[in-house]
């Protein structure tokens, strides 16, 4: 009995690719939807559009049609400089404001995930108060 010995090569182990990924930041109130994109850090602004920038009279600036060609936008420039991954944070004006976000924020996630962009993570940072400020309309309220 010959026993042949094959050589195996050791198993080269590959590196996996480091995917790009950004984090979209949405502003939305009830009067603008405010997008811009990331790194990871939040230090490095990769690209930014807003409702204004999108349309020509101030009453449609909070719209979701504002918001999802500001998204649009935004989403195009990612896909130029190669980013094809996304995490999403979602902001209403919080504090003493509105608690929940405006109507173009439903728009911005809706048109990214249909862009081919994978949505990691979506998360919401409105920052809620801790009986810290006044809401303003003084002792009473505000008298209508």
């Amino acid at each position: 009995m010959v026993e042949t010995e094959e050589k195996k090569e050791p198993a080269v182990r590959k590196e996996p690719e480091r995917r790009r990924v950004a984090i979209v930041h949405v502003f939305s109130s009830k009067n603008d939807t405010i997008i811009t994109a990331t790194d990871p850090s939040g230090a490095e602004t990769l690209a930014w559009a807003s409702g204004g920038m999108m349309v020509k009279s101030d009453r449609e600036e909070g719209r979701p049609y504002a918001a999802m060609q500001a998204a649009i936008n935004v989403v195009t420039n990612l896909k130029n400089k190669g980013i094809f991954h996304v995490h999403v944070r979602i902001r209403a004006p919080g504090g003493v404001g509105a608690k929940s976000p405006g109507p173009g924020a439903q728009a911005v996630i809706r048109t990214i995930a249909r862009s081919g962009v994978r949505i990691g993570r979506i998360e919401d940072v409105t920052p809620l108060p801790t009986d810290s400020m006044k809401r303003k309309g003084g002792r009473r309220g505000r008298r209508v």
